[in-house]
């Protein structure tokens, strides 16, 4: 085989680590503080809020579909912790129930599941196209945050001592070990989907699903289940995300989470995972995410304007999809060659000996 195919192959499969180095590269010396301890630990934490939504985002992309959802839900999510949180749950009569820090976090993950779950039941049981659904419970959540308090805040999210709800700052900044809490939960939730997508069946369905969707059906795969599966896990990162950013500000705001769809997006296409379905990694999602955030917060610190990073980070990801339809060509290239050398040799009838 051509060793000149297999070079260009290899250095495509590492783009996204090659452009995490190029970046890491440029900003460490255009910005002399970008490599400090503390900065890092900062800019990780940033890109736990975009991993998490990559990571479900790659499952949902992996099967063939995606969730345009996430950031509305994310702000819908981290509306409901403030609102149980300052107003708690009415009962009967003048009585209110306020639950404590853990059970609020539990509720907010669970509206994301169940946003998620819709998406799924609706993509699978009704045939909507998954573009369509999600962008439509992108408006439904986002109009359901704006609603909860007529488009204002809920504030001051400390809790009191008397009700039981303190607490809510520890999921946003909270650290274990030095290590901020959403980098801990990133790192787990990147354990889980690949155990998820290398160790278990539904991995293999994710991909058979994303790879030939009818072939898929007809060995028995259950793909509403599947699909259903990952647009609730989609809706649980998500809900983890608003619950995150609301704890960071100690404000749950419903504009909350805005364009972070197109965050999570870019960081798995830069990843390496296909839009078409049945390519990809959690792990590429990630290193993109890093790529995505780590290219922002430069850009912030060397001063670059708000409309010259998001036509920056455009650039980006388009240029991230040309290399990745190049990549998909060059591999179909390199398998007709390897087919072409394990052909056999036919000799010509003349040489054939009659003996």
């Amino acid at each position: 085989m051509n060793q000149k195919y297999m070079l260009y192959m290899t250095l495509l499969k590492a783009r996204t680590f090659i452009a995490l180095l190029i970046v890491i590269g440029f900003f460490s010396v255009m910005a002399p503080n970008f490599l400090t301890t503390s900065n890092l630990l900062i800019m990780t934490q940033h890109v736990a809020i975009t991993g998490l939504l990559a990571i479900g985002m790659t499952l949902v992309i992996l099967t063939g579909g995606i969730d345009l959802s996430v950031g509305a839900v994310a702000g819908f999510c981290g509306m409901v912790a403030g609102a149980l949180l300052t107003n708690g749950v009415p009962l009967w009569g003048d009585k209110v129930l306020f639950l404590n820090v853990a059970e609020v976090i539990l509720a907010a993950a669970l509206v994301g599941i169940v946003i998620g779950f819709i998406n799924g039941a609706v993509i699978t049981r009704l045939g909507v196209a998954p573009f369509i659904c999600t962008l439509g419970m992108m408006y439904v959540a986002r109009g359901a945050a704006l609603l909860f308090n007529d488009g204002g805040t809920y504030a001051n999210l400390n809790g009191a001592d008397a009700l039981g709800n303190t607490g809510f700052s520890l999921p946003g900044t909270g650290t274990l070990f030095g290590v901020y809490i959403p980098i801990w939960l990133m790192a787990g939730f990147l354990l889980i989907g690949l155990w998820l997508t290398r160790k278990t069946p539904l991995g293999r369905y994710i991909y058979a699903i994303g790879g030939n969707e009818p072939a898929a059906r007809l060995a028995g795969v259950p793909i509403v289940n599947v699909k259903i599966f990952v647009y609730a896990f989609s809706g649980l990162c998500a809900a983890l995300v608003g619950l995150i950013v609301a704890s960071q500000l100690q404000t749950a705001h419903p504009m909350t989470g805005n364009m972070f769809e197109m965050d999570a997006i870019g960081a798995t296409v830069l990843g390496g995972t296909a839009l078409a379905g049945g390519r990809g990694r959690v792990s590429g999602s990630i290193i993109g995410a890093f790529v995505i955030v780590f290219l922002a917060d430069g850009m912030v610190m060397m001063g670059v304007s708000d409309f010259w990073q998001m036509v920056i980070k455009g650039v980006v990801i388009v240029t991230a999809v040309v290399i990745d339809q190049f990549q998909q060509r060059l591999q179909n290239k390199v398998i007709l060659l390897r087919r072409h050398e394990k052909k056999p040799t036919v000799a010509p009838l003349s040489e054939v000996s009659h003996g």
